[in-house]
């Protein structure tokens, strides 16, 4: 796979899970059935803590991965910038008290694993892969 069509393939994918994660259908209630005292996050699929900043943060990655898919430059900063702030946001995920970004965004749980999986794929294909550079 090429970097610029993975940045037109990311982009696409954080767009839906931005615009899934403000759809209440999508959204079910987090710890046990209920929403967290004082929280406004839900979990997306029943499986990943998400909140209104949380989507807003996939809505721009999104919009950053169609924009940066219009050349081999900017897709391969593109999935570099996504391997470094998605490798931060995994160690920060482990972390009590960084956990949640100050109460702004949940980073635990699944989230971790899930992060993880994006940074490792975007750093290989940031740094190692080339089939659209030959």
């Amino acid at each position: 796979m090429s970097t610029r069509r993975f940045a037109m393939i990311l982009g696409i994918v954080f767009l839906a899970i931005g615009a899934a994660g403000f759809v209440p259908l999508l959204v079910g209630p987090a710890q046990g059935g209920a929403m967290a005292t004082g929280s406004d996050h839900g979990l997306l699929f029943g499986m990943f803590a998400v909140n209104p900043a949380h989507n807003v943060v996939h809505l721009s990655f999104g919009l950053l991965g169609l924009l940066a898919e219009r050349s081999t430059r900017s897709a391969i900063l593109y999935a570099r910038v996504v391997a470094l702030a998605f490798s931060l946001l995994t160690v920060m995920g482990m972390v009590p008290g960084l956990d949640d970004l100050a109460g702004t965004m949940p980073l635990y749980g699944n989230n971790i694993w899930l992060h993880l999986g994006l940074a490792g794929t975007a750093a290989y294909v940031g740094w190692a892969h080339r089939s659209d550079t030959r």
